[in-house]
């Protein structure tokens, strides 16, 4: 009975999930992420891309590019993401990596001690700079034109301490400084675009729910009910990020579809 009813709500929640699936491709700026799941016992992952007012999961078999293609369509705006390989069909002058992980690349260097310790305390220390500056932005303490007057030599340092870690640091800190040099325009999007954050905090907050759900699930047992996962967590999310009830939309979805009506729409409603 439980599976009949999540077929059903699957089949009433296709119509939007597809919608908000048009709608993030086609949107200026979008967040993207991509956690482990579990199809049939066999390894899949459930992808996420998130805009300020919906956000669209879907489970797919690979963490490939063409996964990330099928999730993000055609490059069309900017798109935030880490430095996973699967994005990098997306152009650098429209994409932002994040800082957050960035940090995270540079405290690994850090821990490597010797010479890559000191670049990645120059590096830490630039970053920290930048989000001071940031933050001001955000609170409207600092205009964004003056911001970028600050950024332009800063962005000069790093781009010359990934330069130097490039000839000085141990090999795995030359190949992370190596891929940095090669997207460094990835790294300052924000800087020049409004609307653009600086981290993908945005996808990594959606996806938080689905990853408790896996733990306690471990998964879904074939593609029918990975369908049926993408959809209502594509509902939850979106709806609570619009301040809608969810439990009042599903309900409206399945009567929609039992009655063989329009479905509801999960796009944000003028107010």
């Amino acid at each position: 009975s439980v599976v009949a009813c999540q077929e059903q709500a699957a089949l009433a929640l296709e119509a939007p999930h597809a919608e908000v699936h048009a709608y993030v491709q086609a949107h200026p700026v979008k967040h993207a992420d991509e956690t482990g799941w579990r199809e049939a016992r066999s390894r899949a992952w459930l992808w996420t891309a998130v805009t300020s007012f919906v956000t669209v999961f879907l489970v797919q078999a690979r963490r490939s590019t063409d996964a990330a293609r099928a999730l993000l369509g055609d490059a069309c705006g900017v798109l935030i993401t880490d430095r996973w390989g699967a994005y990098g069909f997306w152009p650098d002058l429209a994409r932002q990596l994040c800082w957050a992980h960035l940090k995270r690349d540079f405290i690994k260097i850090q821990e490597r001690g010797g010479p890559d310790a000191t670049l990645a305390a120059a590096l830490l220390a630039e970053r920290d700079q930048m989000f001071a500056w940031w933050h001001r932005v955000r609170d409207g303490t600092l205009a964004r034109s003056t911001f970028r007057r600050y950024m332009k030599p800063l962005q000069d340092r790093v781009y010359h301490l990934l330069g130097e870690g490039m000839v000085h640091g141990s090999a795995k800190t030359m190949k992370t400084c190596r891929l940095l040099r090669k997207h460094a325009d990835a790294l300052w999007t924000f800087v020049y675009r409004e609307g653009v954050e600086p981290t993908n905090n945005a996808a990594e907050l959606r996806i938080r729910h689905a990853v408790l759900w896996r733990k306690t699930s471990y998964g879904t047992h074939s593609p029918d009910g990975s369908r049926f996962v993408e959809r209502v967590l594509t509902a939850h999310a979106t709806l609570r990020q619009q301040n809608r009830n969810v439990l009042d939309f599903l309900r409206e979805a399945c009567v929609a579809a039992l009655s063989h009506a329009p479905s509801p729409s999960l796009l944000p409603q003028p107010t």
